[in-house]
C-alpha cells in the first residue's frame, strides 16, 4: 500500500508540474520575456525604418506626380487621416485579438504600403494609398505599445523608453539609407526593397509573437471588474471615471511632447537658416542634433526612470525641453540654438514613451489608443500652428509654444500625483 501510495504521489506531482508548465507557458516563462523584447523591438526599429524610408522620398514622389505644393500637403494629410481614424479601432482590436496578432498583421500591411506611392501618377491617388500607408502606421503603434505595456508588467522594469529608442535609431538608420540610395535607385525600386525588408523582419519577428498568448488582461478591466466586484456600482464608476480621467492626463503631456517633435522636424533648419543666417548645412544639422539627442535620451530612459519615477521624470524632462526650446528659439548665436536643441531633445526624449506606457497600465490597449491618438494630434498640429504663427508675429516667437507646452507637460505630471507615480 505505501508503494502504491508513492507511486500516485509521483504521478499527482508529474501532472501538478505538467499544470504548471502550461500556466507558465500562457502567462510568459521567463525564458520568453527576452525573445518577446527582442521581437518587439525588432517591430519597433522596423517601423521607424519603413517611415523615414518613404520620408525622404517625398521629393521624387511629388515630382512624379506633378502635384504642387498645396497639393501635396493635402495629399500627405492622407497618412494622418488614416492614422488617426484606426488607432482608436486598434485598441478595440487589441482587446478581441490581441496586441501580438494585430502588430504582425498591421506590420505587414504597412510593408506592403510603403511600395503603393510610387506606382500613383496624381496627388488624389497618392492621398489614397497614403491613408492606406497612415492607417497601417497607426495600427503598429497602437498595437506595439499595447504589447510592450504587457510584456513591461511582467518584467517589472519600465523598458518603454527602449522601445521607443529603438524606434529613433530605425529611422535614423531608414533616413540616412535612403539618403545614400536616392542618388542611385528609383522610388519604386527603393520602397519595394524596404517592402521586402520589412516583410522579412515582420516574418522572424512575428513569429516570436504568434507564439506567445497574451501576457495579462489588460489592467483597465482587471480594475474595473474588481472594483465591480468588490464595491457598489458607484464606486465602479467613480473609478472607471478617474481612469479615463488620469488617460486623458496623460494624452495631454503625449500631445505638448509631439506637437515639439513635429515643430521642430519642420521649422527647425528654416529657423536657423533664416533668423540666424547658418549655413544650409549647419541648418540642417539643428534636427540632426535634436533627433540623435532624443535617441541618447531614450537610451538612458529606463535607468532614469528606475531611479527617478514617471512623476520626476516627467516633471524634469517637461521643465528641462522647456528651458531648451526657450535658448533653442530666442538666442542670438546658432552654436546656442543648438545647444537648446540638444537640451529639448534630452527633455522631450522620454515623456511620449512613459505617457503611453502609463496610459496603458491603466486602461490596457484602449488606454494605449487614447493617449496615442492625442500624441498623434499634436505632432499633426504642431507645424501647422508654428507656420500661422510665423506668418502673424515671427518664427521665434512661434517656437516659444514648443517650450511653453513642454513646460506645461511638466507642471501636469507634477501635478497629476496619482497618474504619474511617484
Amino acid at each position: 500500500m505505501s508503494t502504491l501510495n508513492k507511486i500516485r504521489s509521483a504521478l499527482a506531482g508529474a501532472k501538478g508540474r505538467q499544470t504548471g508548465s502550461r500556466d507558465a507557458s500562457a502567462s510568459g516563462t521567463p525564458a520568453a520575456l527576452p525573445r518577446l523584447r527582442a521581437a518587439l523591438t525588432a517591430f519597433f526599429a522596423v517601423d521607424g525604418f519603413l517611415f523615414a524610408g518613404w520620408v525622404v522620398r517625398i521629393p521624387a514622389i511629388k515630382e512624379q506626380t506633378g502635384a504642387s505644393p498645396s497639393a501635396l500637403g493635402l495629399a500627405l494629410l492622407g497618412v494622418s487621416a488614416g492614422g488617426v481614424i484606426t488607432m482608436m479601432l486598434t485598441g478595440r482590436l487589441c482587446d478581441r485579438f490581441g496586441g501580438h496578432t494585430v502588430t504582425v498583421a498591421a506590420a505587414v500591411l504597412l510593408s506592403a504600403g510603403v511600395a503603393l506611392p510610387p506606382l500613383t501618377h496624381s496627388a488624389l491617388a497618392l492621398g489614397l494609398v497614403l491613408a492606406v500607408f497612415g492607417a497601417a502606421y497607426g495600427a503598429l503603434n497602437v498595437a506595439m505599445n499595447a504589447a510592450a505595456v504587457d510584456l513591461i508588467a511582467a518584467l517589472g522594469r519600465p523598458v518603454m523608453p527602449g522601445f521607443h529608442a529603438a524606434f529613433s535609431l530605425g529611422g535614423m538608420l531608414g533616413a540616412g539609407l535612403g539618403g545614400l540610395v536616392a542618388g542611385h535607385w528609383d522610388p519604386a525600386r527603393h520602397l519595394l526593397a524596404l517592402t521586402a525588408l520589412g516583410l522579412c523582419v515582420t516574418a522572424v519577428a512575428g513569429r516570436a509573437l504568434l507564439r506567445q498568448p497574451a501576457l495579462a488582461a489588460p489592467p483597465g478591466e482587471a480594475g474595473t471588474e474588481a472594483a465591480s466586484a468588490d464595491g457598489p456600482a458607484g464606486a465602479a464608476g467613480k473609478r472607471s471615471g478617474s481612469t479615463r480621467c488620469l488617460v486623458l492626463v496623460m494624452g495631454l503631456i503625449a500631445l505638448c511632447t509631439a506637437y515639439g517633435e513635429g515643430a521642430l522636424a519642420d521649422w527647425s533648419a528654416l529657423h536657423l537658416a533664416e533668423d540666424l543666417g547658418a549655413g544650409a548645412s549647419l541648418a540642417a544639422a539643428g534636427y540632426s542634433v535634436f533627433a540623435l539627442a532624443m535617441t541618447v535620451g531614450r537610451l538612458t530612459g529606463t535607468a532614469l526612470l528606475e531611479r527617478l519615477g514617471q512623476r520626476r521624470l516627467l516633471t524634469v524632462g517637461g521643465l528641462s525641453a522647456g528651458a531648451g526650446m526657450t535658448l533653442g528659439a530666442l538666442a542670438p548665436w546658432t552654436w546656442a540654438a543648438l545647444a537648446g536643441f540638444v537640451i529639448t531633445g534630452l527633455g522631450l526624449a522620454n515623456l511620449f514613451p512613459v505617457a503611453v506606457a502609463h496610459a496603458g497600465a491603466l486602461a490596457g490597449p484602449r488606454g494605449v489608443a487614447a493617449a496615442s491618438t492625442l500624441g498623434y494630434g499634436g505632432m499633426l498640429v504642431g507645424p501647422v500652428a508654428i507656420g500661422f504663427l510665423a506668418e502673424w508675429i515671427s518664427l521665434p516667437a512661434a517656437l516659444t509654444t514648443v517650450a511653453l507646452l513642454a513646460a506645461v507637460a511638466g507642471a501636469v505630471a507634477w501635478g497629476a500625483r496619482g497618474a504619474a507615480g511617484r
